[in-house]
C-alpha cells in the first residue's frame, strides 16, 4: 500500500464545506451521507489512529474535514467507515466496511442503500466501482483520492458553478474532432500518438453532482475522451522514474522499448499487458481545464490546464465497453491514468497537442502551455 508523504495538519483559509456541498449537490437537508476511507486494518477505525499519523492526511481530512463539518450542518445523518484498501486505481470495493463502532457491515445492503450522498476519500481512486453502484442503487457522491491540505485550499474550494460554465465552454470548443496528434520528445527523440475519437462528443468531469446514479471527480475540471482507435509511440514514466517509449497498435499497448532506469520494471508491464491484453488498452483521452496550482497528486494535477492524460484500464465509469468482465483477471481490472505535465514528467517534453477537426488542424497544448485558442475558451 502507497503512503501519503504529507504535512501536518493546517488550517485552510478558502475551503468552505457548506459551500463546496451545496454547489456540488444541492443537497435537501434531510439527506444522509457516509464518508469512507481505507485503511490496512479497517477495524482499527475504532480508535482512529490515523488522527495522530501524519503520513495519513486524507483519512484525517476526511474525518476532521468532513465527517466532523457535516455533523455541524443541516443533514439526515452522518456515518463514517473504513475498508480495505482494494490495491489499485478503481478496482473493486471491497463487499464490507467497518463502522466507528466496530461492526462489520455489507457495503451494497446494509450501507449504501440507506444513504444519498456518499464522499470517497481513499489511496486508491474509487471513481469507477462506486459509480456502477450509484447507477444500480441511486446515491449520488463524491471520489477524492489522495486529498491533501493544497487540494482542500484550493480545488476544492473553487466555484463549481463557474467551473462547469467554462468546462462546458472547452467541451464544445473540442467536441466532435476526428482525432488528436500528440507530439512528445524524450532523450533527444521524437514520438508520436495519434488518439481516434471518431467524431464522438466530448465528455466533461465539472463537479456538478446533482442526480441520482451521478459520481462527481473532485476536484474536477476536465474534458475527456474514450478513445476509438490509437496507434503510434509515447514514453512513460514509471513510478519508480524508469522511462520507457510505448508502442501502441489497435488502441493497446503492444511492445515497450527502455529508455533508461530498470529493465525489470519494463519487462513487468510488458509481462502484464501479455498475459491480460485488456490492461494495456488506452482508455482515455483528458484535457485539464482549471488553472490550480500543482498538489502533488495526480486527482488535481490533471485538471490544471496545460496538462493531460491518457489511461489504461477500465473505460465503463467514462462511457466506455471495458468493464471488469473484460479483463482475464479482474483484479487486473484497474484505470491507471498516465499524466503528462512539467512537474510530474519534467523528462518528457511536448511540442504539440492538435486536435483535428472539420478538416482543420488547431494546436491546443504546447509545452505544457495552453495556446490562445484554448486561453480564449476555458479561461
Amino acid at each position: 500500500m502507497t503512503t501519503e508523504t504529507l504535512t501536518p495538519m493546517m488550517a485552510t483559509t478558502h475551503f468552505n464545506l457548506a459551500r463546496l456541498l451545496q454547489t456540488v449537490f444541492q443537497p435537501q437537508p434531510t439527506e444522509r451521507y457516509g464518508v469512507f476511507i481505507d485503511l490496512e486494518s479497517p477495524r482499527d477505525v475504532v480508535n482512529l489512529p490515523f488522527l495522530s499519523d501524519p503520513t495519513m492526511t486524507t483519512r484525517r481530512i476526511a474525518y476532521e474535514v468532513f465527517y466532523q463539518g457535516l455533523k455541524n450542518l443541516p443533514t439526515g445523518g452522518v456515518e463514517f467507515f473504513a475498508y480495505t484498501p482494494t490495491g489499485g486505481s478503481n478496482l473493486d470495493l471491497p463487499a464490507t466496511v467497518v463502522d466507528l463502532l466496530g461492526r462489520e457491515r455489507r457495503l451494497a445492503e446494509d450501507v449504501l442503500r440507506k444513504l444519498d450522498i456518499v464522499l470517497y476519500l481513499s489511496t486508491y481512486s474509487a471513481t469507477a466501482p462506486i459509480t456502477a453502484l450509484a447507477k444500480e442503487i441511486g446515491f449520488r457522491g463524491a471520489t477524492m483520492h489522495g486529498c491533501n491540505e493544497i487540494i482542500l485550499d484550493t480545488g476544492l474550494a473553487k466555484n463549481y458553478d463557474h467551473v462547469s460554465v467554462k468546462a462546458e465552454q472547452f467541451r464544445r470548443a473540442v467536441t466532435g474532432c476526428d482525432n488528436v496528434l500528440i507530439e512528445f520528445t524524450a532523450l533527444g527523440h521524437t514520438y508520436r500518438l495519434t488518439l481516434e475519437l471518431n467524431r464522438q462528443e466530448a465528455q466533461k468531469s465539472h463537479g456538478l453532482c446533482r442526480t441520482p446514479g451521478e459520481i462527481a471527480n473532485l476536484p474536477a475540471g476536465e474534458i475527456y475522451w474514450v478513445p476509438t482507435g490509437a496507434h503510434g509511440q509515447f514514453p512513460m514514466k514509471f513510478k519508480d522514474g524508469t522511462l520507457a517509449v510505448m508502442d501502441v497498435a489497435n488502441c493497446r499497448i503492444h511492445n515497450a522499448t527502455l529508455l533508461q532506469g530498470d529493465p525489470a520494471t519494463v519487462q513487468q508491464a510488458l509481462a502484464k499487458f501479455a498475459s491480460d491484453p485488456a490492461t494495456g488498452e488506452l482508455g482515455e483521452l483528458g484535457l485539464g481545464t482549471q488553472d490550480l496550482p500543482w498538489s502533488g497528486k495526480d486527482i488535481q494535477d490533471e485538471k490544471v490546464l496545460g496538462t493531460f492524460h491518457v489511461a489504461t484500464g477500465r473505460s465503463d465509469h467514462l462511457g466506455g465497453t471495458l468493464d471488469p468482465s473484460k479483463f482475464r483477471v479482474r483484479a487486473n481490472a484497474t484505470h491507471e491514468d498516465i499524466l503528462f505535465s512539467p512537474h510530474k514528467t519534467p523528462e518528457i517534453g511536448v511540442n504539440g497537442v492538435w486536435m483535428r477537426k472539420g478538416g482543420q488542424e488547431t494546436l491546443l497544448i504546447q509545452d505544457y502551455e495552453p495556446t490562445d485558442f484554448v486561453k480564449a475558451v476555458a479561461l
